[in-house]
């Protein structure tokens, strides 16, 4: 057989999905379609030569959803200028 899974002791993260992942190596030579990949039931990364650049692309693909900024609320203690004034102005002098 030429995939074996690799365990690691502190475990992979789960993804978006909560799907516990899994570290494959495909023994075959790299031409052949062969290296390192991460997979879970429903997404897989693509295959690394390198163990720890299968894994940093598992963590890309499935960091935190970033929440939304809220709106920033008025300052009170800002005063406004009327843009009426200048507007007037502007069209006085033409």
């Amino acid at each position: 057989m030429t995939q074996c899974q690799i365990d690691h002791p502190e475990g992979l993260p789960p993804c978006a999905a909560g799907h516990s992942a899994r570290h494959i190596h495909d023994g075959r030579c790299a031409s052949a379609g062969g290296g390192h990949f991460v997979e879970c039931r429903c997404k897989k990364t693509a295959k690394h030569a390198d163990p720890g650049a299968a894994l940093a692309s598992w963590r890309q693909l499935n960091r935190p959803v970033r929440s939304t900024r809220k709106a920033p609320e008025p300052a009170s203690n800002v005063v406004q200028i009327p843009l009426r004034l200048a507007a007037s102005a502007a069209g006085s002098a033409a």
